[in-house]
């Protein structure tokens, strides 16, 4: 069974750093586009990083030089390591892996910045 299971989130004061981790299982992981994406309260769903099956990775505009995304396929993860947070960042953050067949979701987990 198919599986997204993400951690690393919490409370942060604004300029403050945080990782996230993506384990996956019962996916062929390393052929999945590994992508991390945000939801605010009142808003839509965002794409922030992703990383190719190749590594070859891509920001949005507003996380560009703040945010890493990386992947370790012997160990089915992909990572998002966050720098200089600020309370815009705030949102629940999940994991998404895509291949060919279907698209996989995690269940979210919440980043919080107090200013």
């Amino acid at each position: 069974q198919a599986q997204l299971v993400e951690s690393g989130g919490g409370l942060v004061q604004a300029g403050g750093s945080l990782r996230l981790s993506c384990a996956a299982s019962g996916i062929f992981f390393s052929i999945a586009a590994m992508g991390w994406y945000r939801q605010a309260p009142g808003k839509q769903r965002e794409q922030v990083a992703a990383v190719t099956s190749g590594g070859t990775p891509n920001y949005v505009d507003s996380v560009k030089g703040r945010f890493t995304i990386s992947r370790d396929n012997a160990k089915k993860t992909v990572y998002l390591e966050m720098n200089s947070l600020t309370p815009e960042d705030t949102a629940v953050y999940y994991c998404n892996a895509k291949l060919p067949s279907r698209n996989y979701w995690g269940q979210g987990t919440q980043v919080t910045v107090s200013s």
